[in-house]
């Protein structure tokens, strides 16, 4: 997996909440958009966790170049965009997940899980 994170504290506390997928193991970081899409394709990732507010290029690019190089892997959104239309957009790309950061303890792990699994997965909050 490819955690894509501008924010260190919160790329650390990602990783913590990722432990309790014990089959799920972090290769790679990425920092901003650009470094993004240089990772994915020389790791290959199966599953890319990016945020959307990236320096250098924006998450939602990022994802539209990592759908060209690697197209097996499954992209997640981790971000505090709350726009439904950014959402779409962002969905719209190729992701198969979209996680709202002010749910992630209650949604980080089930979109995972979902999106490993083959389904798709957006918060409830952006929903309802």
């Amino acid at each position: 997996m490819l955690l894509v994170e501008d924010f260190g504290v919160w790329q650390d506390y990602i990783v913590e909440k990722l432990r309790e997928i014990p089959r799920l193991r972090v290769v790679d970081f990425a920092a901003d958009g650009l470094e993004a899409v240089r990772k994915a394709k020389e790791a290959r990732p199966d599953l890319i966790l990016m945020d959307i507010g990236l320096p250098r290029l924006s998450g939602i690019e990022a994802a539209r170049q990592i759908r060209k190089l690697v197209p097996e892997a499954k992209i997640v959104y981790l971000t505090a965009e709350t726009s439904v239309e950014v959402a779409e957009v962002a969905l719209s790309v190729g992701a198969e997940g979209y996680v709202l950061k002010t749910d992630v303890d209650s949604d980080l792990l089930a979109a995972v899980e979902a999106v490993m699994s083959g389904a798709r997965f957006v918060s409830q909050h952006l929903i309802s």
